[in-house]
Parts: C-alpha cells; sequence; structure tokens
C-alpha cells in the first residue's frame, strides 16, 4: 500500500510538470495563466511531501528527484509570472 501511494505521488508529481509544460508551450493571455500553474506546482509539492511523510518510503531517491525538479519548475514559473507581469505594466503605460 505504501508503494502504491508514493507511485502515485510521483505520478502526480509528473503530472504536474506535464502540465506545466503544455501550459508553457501555449499561447498565454496573461500572467494569470502562469500564475495559475505555479499554484498547480506548488499543490503538487504539498502532496508529494505529504505521501512521504506518510509511507517514510521515498522510492529510491526519485521522489526526492521530483521534489527537486517541481521546484525548479516553481522558480521558473515564479520568474515568468514577474517577467509578464512587467510586460504587462509597460502595455499599460504605452497604450492610449
Amino acid at each position: 500500500m505504501k508503494k502504491l501511494l508514493a507511485a502515485l505521488s510521483l505520478a502526480a508529481a509528473f503530472a504536474a510538470g506535464s502540465l506545466v509544460t503544455a501550459q508553457m508551450t501555449a499561447q498565454m493571455q496573461d500572467w494569470h495563466d502562469l500564475d495559475s500553474v505555479r499554484k498547480h506546482v506548488q499543490e503538487a509539492i504539498h502532496e508529494l511531501d505529504r505521501a512521504r511523510a506518510a509511507n517514510h518510503f521515498d522510492a529510491s531517491g526519485h521522489g526526492t528527484r521530483a521534489e527537486q525538479f517541481l521546484r525548479q519548475a516553481e522558480r521558473e514559473l515564479t520568474d515568468a509570472v514577474a517577467s509578464a507581469q512587467e510586460q504587462d505594466q509597460e502595455q499599460e503605460f504605452t497604450q492610449p
């Protein structure tokens, strides 16, 4: 049962990563889309932490690597949101 929960947690982490990739390649309408993806990644990190703590199992280090990738995705999305917000503000100033 513990292995199943760990596997499901890892699957959720990878699904979140896939969601990030799909969202990044799709045309973004504004920074709110990026921020929504960032929140999903944060939820995946918390879910992974809960599953690992409840099961005392890290899937031979794969849980740790999944968390590292999710945290990297979160940092990139945070930077992307900040950049998009700056562009949004610049466009507001240049439009009549």
